[in-house]
């Protein structure tokens, strides 16, 4: 489904990455861990082919996204659910409006949304500030909002960096479970955190891969946890 294959990547002439592989089967649950400044956001960027690798190939859905038109790629990225660290919302819209998005911007009909919206919406416990703007928010809000945008598309793959670093543990949990009944549902997740008690949580749930960056590699990691 998703396969990183000897990618190496710099930035300013300086090596950020090495000769990485990753391979993500259908339904499978990845964490990706290591100290902050060491590619975890670079390698997600890659995989949503918001960049291109210096060297070695990414394939998406089979497909070598160096071989695929604009037009393809942007249809790739619609079956990709992606939740930023820097969560960026129009801040005219509405809360719904923002999540709901997506979908818009696929031309969907949203009409026939909304028991999904309320559903995403209790799940991530914005029903109580549905109507309002982004800029009202709190840090913790708008990484919830970024969660329900992630998700409302139905993706085959989500990929989530540190989704849950401005909430609070009880909020993490439920964040993580959304993730986890999605990925019961056959979705792929790729999700990068500092948090172990996070990994530990999921590992008590599902089968998780926990990888780390090390040398500018990816290694198998997490026997500890």
């Amino acid at each position: 489904m998703l396969e990183l294959d000897n990618i190496s990547y710099s930035y300013g002439g300086e090596d950020i990455l090495t000769d990485v592989n990753l391979t993500m089967a259908p339904g499978s649950f990845h964490f990706l861990t290591g100290p902050s400044g060491t590619g975890k956001s670079t390698i997600l960027k890659l995989c949503y082919q918001e960049l291109m690798p210096d060297r070695g190939a990414v394939r998406v859905f089979d497909q070598d996204v160096k071989t695929l038109t604009r037009d393809e790629i942007a249809l790739s990225r619609r079956r990709i659910g992606v939740v930023h660290q820097d969560c960026q919302f129009l801040d005219h819209l509405s809360v719904e409006e923002n999540i709901l998005l997506p979908l818009v911007v696929a031309r969907r009909d949203v009409s026939d949304q909304q028991e999904n919206l309320n559903e995403l919406l209790a799940w991530v416990g914005l029903e109580k500030v549905r109507r309002a703007k982004p800029p009202s928010l709190s840090g913790g809000e708008r990484q919830r909002m970024a969660v329900a945008r992630a998700v409302i598309m139905d993706p085959d793959i989500i990929l989530a960096d540190e989704p849950t670093g401005n909430v609070d543990w009880d909020m993490s949990v439920r964040l993580l479970t959304l993730l986890i009944e999605l990925n019961k549902m056959g979705k792929s997740v790729l999700l990068a955190t500092h948090d172990l008690n996070l990994i530990r949580t999921a590992k008590s749930n599902i089968p998780v891969r926990v990888l780390r960056i090390a040398n500018k590699n990816l290694q198998s990691g997490g026997a500890d946890l």
